[in-house]
C-alpha cells in the first residue's frame, strides 16, 4: 500500500534545514511566475524520456515503478545547470524556486501519465489486427470487423478528447479533499519534502551527489545497452537477453538473468515485497503450474497446438493472469470504497480517523500555527472558480460525446453520455482512496468499464465499445487523482494552486502530443505484439480477452481453466483478507496477488532481474542505511533512463534496417 507520512515531519524538516528559520517570512512568486518558459521546456524534454521509459515498461512486464525521484532530481538538475550557465556568462537570471521546481515535477507527471492511462500498452493496442490475429480468427467473439490499428492522428485526437475531463471534475473539491479531510497523499508529500530539501543549503549539495550518482549510473546503462545490441543479432533467440544464466534447462522454463539495467532498476525502486511477490508468482506459475498443465497435453488440450493458441497452454495463462488481476482488482475496489464510506461518515460526526495532523498541530507553538496558516492562505489565495471548473466538464463532455462515437462508432454517443455523469463520483472515490492509501485503481475502474460496456453493446461491436469506453473511464479517473497528489505536493511546497492546475493543463497537453509519437517510434521500428519479440505488450491479449468475455463467456475455455481460474480468483481474495487482518509484522511477508499475476503471462526472466534489484537494495540497507536512502533512488533512476534513452538510437537503427553484425546464441553441446 503506501506510507504515511505527515505533514509537521515537513515542517520539521524544513525548520531543521533552513537554521530554524520557518516559512512565515519566505516570499511566495505570484502564480503566473511560479510558470517559466524554461521550466516548460525542461518539462517537455523530461517528459518525452519518461514517456519513452514507460512505453518500454508497458510494451515488456506492464509494470510501472514511480519515476518521480528521476524527475524531480532532473527537473532541479536542468534548470540549476541552466541558470548557473548564464550567471557565469553575466546574464541576470531569475532565481529558481521550489514552486518553479514543483510545476516542473507536475509537467512530467503529467505528461508521462498519458503514457500508461492512454493504454498504449492495454486498451488501445488491444484493437490492433495482431492482437486480434493473435487470439485466432476463429476464436468465438473475436470479430475482424472490432480491429483498429494505431494511427498517430485519431490517437493524439482521441487523448485531447478524455484526458482534460478528469481535471476539472474534482478541482471544486480540492479544499474539502486537502484542508477539510486533510488525506495525507502519500506520494504527494514524498515528492513535496523531496522539492522543499532541494531548495535548502545542505539538499542541494544533497541533490548535486544525487545528480552525479544518477548521471553515472545512467551512462554506464546506456553504455552496457549499446554494447549488448552489437550481440543481439537478427531474430529474438541471440545476445545477452536470451543468456541461459542457471542452464538450458530453466532457460526453456524462461528462468534466466538477462542483464537488463531497466528490470534491476525497477527492483531497486520497487518494495522488497513486490519484487518478492513478483518471483514468488514465476515459481508457481512457471516453475510448477504450466510444467503441471503441459504434462496434461492431449488430455486436457490437443497437444501439438501453436504456442498461442488459446485452446492450448496459453488460454491457461491469459486467463489465469486475468483472473489472479480481477480478484485483486475488485478486492481492493471494494476496500477502497468501504474505507472511504467509513471515514465519511466518522467525519460527519467528528470522530474522523483519517491520518490529519490537527492534534499534533494543536500542540504545537504558535510558530507551527502560523505556518500552517500560511500554507492555507497561500493554498487559497488563488481560487478556481466552481463555475469555471463546472462549465469546462460540461464543454468537455460534449464535446467528448460528439467525438467519440466518430473515432469508436460502436461506442454510442448515449454510452459515454452515461459514462461522463457517473464518472465524477468514480474519480472522488478513486482520488480519496489514493490519499488515503497512495493505491490508484484507475486501471480497475476501467476493467470495470470494459466489462459493464461491452456486454450492454454486445456481439455487433462489444469489443470495440468496451475497450474504448475502458479508456474514458481510465483517463477521467487516473488524472483526477493525480490533479490531488498535485494539489497535495503544491500545498505542502507553498504552490498555487491555480499556477498547479495550469500546469498540469499543459502537461496532459503535452503528453497528449509526445506519448502518442513516442508511441509510435516504437510501433513503426519494432514488431510490438509480437510474442516472440523484445515489445510483447502482454495487456494487449488480456484487455481484449477482456472484452470477449464479457461477451461471450466462459464456454470456449480449455478443460478445467475455469476450475482453475475461480481458484485463483478466491485465492487473491483470501491472500488479500490476509494481508488485511494480520498484523504488519506478519502480513508484510504475505505476497500481492496484483504483482503474483505479471509472471504467469509473460514468463521468469524479468522476475530474476527484479529480485536481483531487490537483493542489492537489502544488502546495501544492511550495509549503509543512510546511503541507501539517498542514493538507492538516484541509481535505479539511472538504470532506467539509460536504458530508455537507449531505445531512441535502437529504434532508428531498426528503421534503417541496420542489424546487430552478432548473433550469441547457446545451445546443447553436439555429441561426438
Amino acid at each position: 500500500m503506501g506510507t504515511e507520512i505527515s505533514e509537521p515531519l515537513i515542517i520539521d524538516k524544513e525548520n531543521i534545514d533552513d537554521g530554524g528559520a520557518g516559512i512565515e517570512s519566505e516570499q511566495v512568486p505570484e502564480w503566473k511566475d511560479q510558470i517559466t518558459i524554461r521550466g516548460l521546456v525542461v518539462s517537455a524534454l523530461l517528459g518525452t524520456l519518461f514517456c519513452i521509459i514507460t512505453h518500454k515498461l508497458n510494451l515488456t512486464v506492464g509494470i510501472i515503478p514511480s519515476l518521480n525521484v528521476g524527475a524531480g532530481l532532473l527537473g532541479f538538475f536542468f534548470v540549476k545547470s541552466w541558470t548557473g550557465f548564464l550567471t557565469k556568462l553575466g546574464f541576470q537570471v531569475t532565481p529558481f524556486t521550489k514552486q518553479e521546481n514543483t510545476v516542473i515535477q507536475t509537467c512530467v507527471v503529467a505528461c508521462y501519465g498519458l503514457a500508461f492511462s492512454g493504454g498504449f500498452g492495454s486498451y488501445m493496442i488491444a484493437m490492433d489486427e495482431r492482437t486480434y490475429q493473435l487470439i485466432g480468427a476463429d476464436y468465438p467473439g473475436n470479430r475482424a470487423e472490432d480491429i483498429k490499428n494505431p494511427g498517430l492522428w485519431w490517437m493524439i485526437g482521441f487523448l485531447f478528447v478524455v484526458s482534460f475531463l478528469g481535471l476539472f471534475s474534482l478541482t471544486p473539491l480540492r479544499k474539502v479533499m486537502i484542508l477539510d479531510y486533510k488525506l495525507t497523499y502519500p506520494s504527494g508529500t514524498a515528492t513535496a519534502m523531496l522539492i522543499n530539501s532541494f531548495h535548502t543549503h545542505s539538499g542541494a549539495e544533497l541533490a548535486g551527489k544525487q545528480v552525479k550518482c544518477l548521471g553515472k549510473y545512467l551512462s554506464i546503462s546506456f553504455v552496457w545497452s549499446c554494447f549488448k545490441w552489437f550481440f543481439s543479432g537478427i531474430g529474438d533467440s541471440c545476445g545477452f537477453d536470451n543468456f541461459p544464466s542457471f542452464g538450458l534447462m530453466l532457460f526453456k522454463n524462461t528462468f534466466y538473468f538477462d542483464f537488463s539495467p531497466t528490470y534491476v532498476g525497477c527492483g531497486l525502486i520497487c518494495p522488497h515485497i513486490v519484487n518478492c511477490s513478483v518471483l514468488l508468482g514465476a515459481i508457481i506459475s512457471w516453475g510448477f503450474l504450466w510444467p503441471f498443465i503441459s504434462a496434461h497435453a492431449g488430455d486436457w488440450y490437443p497437444s501439438g497446438l501453436e504456442s498461442n493458441n488459446f485452446k492450448g497452454l496459453y488460454g491457461y495463462k491469459v486467463f489465469i493472469a486475468i483472473a489472479l488481476i480481477l480478484g485483486d482488482g475488485l478486492y481492493n475496489l471494494v476496500k477502497i470504497i468501504y474505507i472511504t464510506a467509513k471515514e465519511m461518515c466518522n467525519k460527519s460526526t467528528q470522530q474522523s480517523k483519517l491520518p490529519i495532523v490537527n492534534e499534533v498541530l494543536d500542540n504545537e507553538s504558535s510558530k507551527g500555527l502560523i505556518e500552517q496558516r500560511k500554507r492555507d492562505d497561500i493554498f487559497l489565495k488563488d481560487r478556481i472558480p466552481t463555475w469555471f471548473a463546472a462549465s469546462g466538464y460540461v464543454a468537455l463532455a460534449a464535446i467528448s460525446t460528439a467525438a467519440i462515437p466518430i473515432i469508436f462508432p460502436p461506442l454510442k454517443w448515449y454510452l459515454v453520455l452515461v459514462s461522463y455523469i457517473i464518472a465524477p463520483a468514480l474519480a472522488f472515490c478513486n482520488s480519496y482512496g489514493t490519499g488515503l492509501t497512495d493505491w490508484s485503481l484507475s486501471s480497475t475502474y476501467g476493467k470495470i468499464g470494459l466489462f459493464i460496456i461491452a456486454s450492454l453493446v454486445g456481439s455487433d461491436g462489444g469489443v470495440m465499445a468496451g475497450l474504448a469506453a475502458c479508456g474514458v473511464m481510465m483517463s477521467i479517473v487516473s488524472t483526477a487523482a493525480d490533479l490531488m497528489q498535485d494539489f497535495k505536493t503544491g500545498y505542502l511546497t507553498l504552490s498555487s494552486a491555480k499556477s498547479m492546475f495550469v500546469s498540469q493543463l499543459l502537461g496532459t497537453a503535452m503528453g497528449c502530443v509526445i506519448a502518442p509519437l513516442t508511441f509510435w517510434m516504437f510501433w513503426t521500428a519494432f514488431e510490438v505484439g509480437s510474442p516472440d519479440g523484445p515489445y510483447k505488450a502482454p495487456y494487449a491479449v488480456i484487455f481484449r480477452e477482456m472484452a470477449i468475455l464479457g461477451i461471450e463467456g466462459f464456454s470456449e475455455l480449455p478443460k478445467h481453466c475455469l476450475a482453475l481460474c475461480a481458484g485463483f480468483f478466491v485465492g487473491a481474495l483470501i491472500v488479500n483478507l490476509l494481508r488485511d487482518v494480520t498484523p504488519n509484522k506478519i502480513s508484510q511477508f504475505i505476497p500481492i496477488p496484483m504483482a503474483m499475476a505479471v509472471p504467469f503471462y509473460i514468463g521468469a526472466y524479468f522476475a530474476i532481474d527484479m529480485f536481483v534489484g531487490t537483493v542489492i537494495l537489502y544488502i546495501w540497507e544492511r550495509i549503509n542505511q543512510k546511503d541507501a536512502e539517498d542514493y538507492a533512488g538516484a541509481v535505479a533512476s539511472g538504470l532506467i533512463c539509460g536504458d530508455g534513452i537507449w531505445t531512441i538510437p535502437s529504434a532508428i537503427l531498426s528503421i534503417m534496417r541496420i542489424n546487430p553484425p552478432i548473433c550469441m546464441y547457446f545451445g546443447p553441446s553436439l555429441s561426438s
